[in-house]
């Protein structure tokens, strides 16, 4: 698998969200497979940036490639990918990864006697588990201590489902989810 680049992340954030699916997240050289990701968009009264663009949400406007991470409910780190167009605001977040890498470390980090597919099955488990912080916003993802590749090229095309995002207040109708179809990582089951 090769490392995605620039361009990838310069597209739609609907587009990305669906394509990571099956794509590779490590930082620090821990991580695992992306299987499920939501996606957000400007004019979406679900993002940061519906309101316009303000101090916080200013690296939603790219250039697309750089971290967004952001505290939720003053405890939990989420970790999202800036897409789309630079000046468009858009991000993914990256909701579940299956550990492929480093399963100790985040074991560790998470509690040594969590399941495996308890491990980054939500978006506050993967920064917990990849000890991703708040500082690397703006942090470009195909750079260290990031790295994201894509699809493994010998790989069945994963089958990849389409729903409402969750966690949310507003927007909740839109389909924006997309998860890897069977997987046991996921935060909540698809559909």
């Amino acid at each position: 698998m090769s490392g995605l680049d620039a361009e990838f992340f310069a597209r739609p954030p609907r587009q990305v969200a669906r394509d990571l699916i099956g794509c590779e997240l490590l930082h620090e050289g821990v991580g695992g497979t992306i299987v499920e990701t939501e996606a957000y968009e400007q004019d979406d009264p679900a993002c940061h940036a519906f309101v316009g663009r303000t101090k916080r949400t200013d690296v939603l406007f790219g250039p697309p490639g750089l971290a967004y991470v952001y505290l939720c409910y003053g405890i939990h780190r989420m970790f999202n990918v800036v897409t789309d167009d630079d000046g468009t605001a858009a991000a993914v977040l990256v909701r579940a990864l299956e550990p492929t890498r480093g399963i100790e470390a985040m074991r560790t980090r998470r509690g040594a006697d969590r399941a495996l597919g308890d491990l980054c099955s939500g978006p506050g488990k993967i920064c917990e588990a990849l000890a991703i912080e708040l500082d690397q916003t703006r942090a470009p993802v195909i750079a260290a201590p990031f790295s994201i590749s894509g699809r493994d090229p010998a790989a069945d095309e994963p089958v990849v489902v389409a729903g409402p995002r969750i966690g949310i207040t507003r927007g909740t109708e839109l389909p924006w989810r997309y998860c890897l179809a069977g997987s046991a990582h996921l935060s909540r089951p698809a559909g």
